[in-house]
């Protein structure tokens, strides 16, 4: 039996799609087992009154003429250029990292990059894979994570020298119409707003992709000892964002984490 629980950067998150309801009733042995600073989870997810935290979904089946008409230009030339395909975990073990270490390299360097071993071990069945090839070569992949009724685009990586070739915008088009019209899943979602630093891949999506933002509220339930020391350093959290070094940006994503679920709780 699947846990409802998955430990992610020393955090608890759900194993269940943000849109179902979550048994909380053994929260604190969960934190306990696992050895978790905290745990963090959303509910009332979509409701029509805005919150300070959300989902970036798309839920409405698109086809070429939905979009803008420099959108299905951009579509058309990508998938002139690329084919999109769902592959196996055997190519993505073969040769899917090193797309992910140049890309991130280059558009991620104040995150940790994960060695080749580790990445090859996250290649679960809980995900769909899918591959961008240009003349036959793989040149970026999708990590899907896949729900009853929904999909998570998790992990998204383009080689750097291709993207000015419209990869994201076949990948992206190809995707949804897989999910939303041949599966007809509720949902497809890019993730929950971003907190630990800035991307550009929603907002990308909100105005080429007509994804909406689906309002939530978000918890948090701490561990006591690291309870205690969120309440002590929340009141100089805002000086945390001065100093551009990994602990003390950790140590602000979590303050600033705390402010958006109190702002939640007030509204």
């Amino acid at each position: 039996m699947q846990s409802k629980w998955r430990k992610y950067h020393g955090a608890l998150v759900p194993n269940l799609a943000p849109h179902e309801d979550l048994d909380l009733t053994e929260i604190v042995h969960e934190l306990r087992l696992h050895n978790a600073l905290f745990a963090r989870w959303v509910t009332d997810f979509d409701i029509s009154k805005k919150t300070d935290f959300w989902y970036i979904i798309q839920d409405k089946v698109m086809t070429l003429r939905d979009y803008s008409t420099n959108t299905r230009n951009q579509i058309s030339k990508g998938l002139k250029k690329f084919q999109i395909k769902k592959i196996n975990k055997e190519e993505m073990s073969s040769n899917a990292y090193i797309i992910y270490k140049k890309a991130s390299l280059i558009y991620n360097t104040k995150n940790k990059i994960c060695s080749e071993k580790v990445f090859i071990n996250l290649l679960t069945t809980n995900f769909d894979y899918w591959g961008v090839y240009r003349e036959n070569k793989l040149i970026g992949f999708s990590k899907n994570r896949i729900y009853k009724d929904c999909c998570d685009y998790s992990t998204i990586k383009i080689l750097p020298e291709q993207i000015k070739e419209y990869p994201f915008y076949a990948l992206f088009y190809t995707m949804n119409l897989y999910y939303l019209k041949e599966r007809k899943l509720k949902y497809v979602t890019d993730g929950s707003r971003n907190i630990s630093h800035k991307t550009n891949i929603q907002q990308f999506l909100l105005t080429k992709f007509k994804f909406r933002k689906a309002y939530c509220n978000l918890h948090i339930k701490y561990s006591w000892s690291f309870g205690l020391v969120v309440k002590l350093l929340f009141p100089f959290r805002k000086i945390f964002s001065y100093f551009d070094n990994l602990l003390f940006r950790n140590i602000f994503s979590v303050l600033f984490q705390e402010e958006i679920s109190r702002n939640c709780k007030q509204k």
